[in-house]
């Protein structure tokens, strides 16, 4: 258990730089296979990825980022960009389908749809981080991009856009920033 929570938060650390070590087709199915057990509302599953590994596709997701990422997105072995469906609805019937009636809960509630698109799917982005440690990977996930222009770039003719990237890989201990200050409980929680 302490093993556990040392990997996944405790000596968790935001990566900027990677080692040259690859990351197989193999280990990102796996990560993918433990991430897609994640709970989302209704089982919704909004979430959609794409794993770049190619230098091209690198190149053009840096394009889209600002300056200070895009040698983190090149140097990557692989990032993924965590997208979001904001039609997931229109599959509840697979994806929930005890409940025949979901799809209606949606339809023509553009406010419900987009905030659980965009909750869901930022929790399966998560899910997908925490399989990553679990495989023995390093994540450096961001927000530093256009997201326009990574629609474009990546989603162009599909209904989804982009919540956020997420490099992946070995990280690079020595480009590790010291550990920065957390709120404790007294400063950000109650108990009612």
């Amino acid at each position: 258990m302490q093993q556990a929570i040392s990997t996944l938060f405790t000596n968790a650390r935001t990566q900027n730089g990677w080692l040259e070590t690859p990351v197989s087709d193999e280990q990102i199915k796996a990560i993918y296979d433990i991430a897609k057990w994640g709970a989302t509302s209704m089982n919704c599953q909004p979430a959609r990825f794409q794993f770049l590994r190619t230098a091209e596709a690198k190149a053009k997701l840096a394009a889209c980022a600002m300056p200070g990422n895009q040698p983190k997105i090149i140097a990557a072995p692989v990032v993924a960009i965590i997208g979001m469906n904001p039609e997931f609805y229109k599959e509840l019937v697979k994806t929930f389908p005890h409940n025949p009636n979901a799809r209606a809960i949606f339809e023509g509630n553009e406010g419900l749809i987009q905030g659980n698109t965009f909750r869901n799917s930022t929790l399966q982005g998560a899910y997908l981080m925490m399989a990553a440690k679990m495989q023995g990977l390093d994540c450096g996930p961001m927000s530093g991009f256009a997201p326009d222009k990574v629609d474009e770039a990546f989603w162009a003719g599909t209904p989804v856009k982009t919540n956020f990237i997420c490099c992946l890989g070995y990280g690079d201990a020595a480009k590790v920033m010291a550990r920065l200050p957390r709120y404790s409980f007294d400063e950000v929680c109650t108990l009612g």
